[in-house]
């Protein structure tokens, strides 16, 4: 019994490596990574683009409305 247990690493380590060889040697959904990457980094600039806008503007209609307040 203990000789199985202590032969449970190993065996996990020779079913990782051989899990891992099999996806680096896979190029087959290779493209279609590349493309949902290319994907994720544009909406994330796209984000950030309006985000940039946005938060001009509305600083620029907090300070209208601060400073309309304030001259009551």
């Amino acid at each position: 019994m203990m000789t199985r247990l202590s032969l449970v690493p190993l065996a996990v380590l020779t079913f990782m490596r051989g899990f891992f060889r099999d996806i680096k040697n896979d190029e087959r959904g290779l493209s279609g990574v590349v493309v949902a990457i290319l994907l994720i980094l544009i909406a994330v600039l796209a984000i950030v683009l309006i985000w940039g806008f946005l938060s001009g503007w509305l600083q620029e209609l907090w300070d209208q409305i601060v400073g309309e307040t304030n001259s009551l």
